[in-house]
């Protein structure tokens, strides 16, 4: 079983959730929000729009789009793999969003897992990762992929395919706050 960003996510958010979605396949219906489906709908625009376009203020010498990429920990599709003139790949990824002058752990997490997976499959370094925020101008804000997060990284995975493997009930997350967004909320003992 390989573990995708969604999921790590998912367990950073609550590590009930990996439990609830992935043990006991109770769905949690992402399809009916609002910005699960215009985040969707804007990966497919910007996906047409200049497929050849290369930033070369970033020093991008080639561009892949919409790489679905796979270990035998992770997999997930990347929207650009960016090749750079020094000999570095970087992932890029869309986000529907607005910056708000801080990167998210979320995102934070997503670009690491890709940063991961573009190093095994094409057998270079990957030293950054790139945000587009695409509500608020398309923004682009650079990210250091740092070993210190890919290896946190590597210790959720095994906690994930513990709780998954083991049939494991975790802990609920301390942010109480979350819980009252949560899907999981009416089934949930927190």
């Amino acid at each position: 079983m390989s573990i995708t960003p969604s999921h790590i996510i998912q367990y950073l958010y609550c590590p009930r959730y990996i439990f609830y979605e992935y043990v006991q396949r109770l769905s949690e219906h992402e399809e009916k929000y609002y910005k699960v489906l215009k985040g969707r709908e804007m990966h497919d625009v910007k996906q047409e729009v200049n497929p050849d376009y290369l930033r070369k203020n970033l020093g991008v010498v080639n561009r892949l789009n919409a790489q679905y990429l796979t270990n035998e920990l992770l997999r997930g599709e990347v929207d650009e793999v960016l090749e750079l003139n020094d000999g570095t790949m970087a992932p890029l990824d869309y986000k529907f969003a607005k910056w708000e002058e801080k990167i998210y752990d979320g995102y934070r997490t997503q670009l690491h897992c890709y940063a991961m997976l573009i190093e095994e499959n094409f057998g270079m370094p990957v030293k950054r990762g790139f945000l587009v925020y695409t509500r608020s101008k398309n923004k682009l804000v650079e990210v250091p992929i740092e070993a210190k997060y890919t290896e946190q990284l590597k210790r959720h995975i095994d906690e994930i395919l513990g709780i998954i493997k083991h049939n494991r009930f975790p802990a609920g997350t301390t942010n109480r706050g979350a819980c009252r967004s949560c899907t999981f909320r009416s089934i949930c003992p927190q």
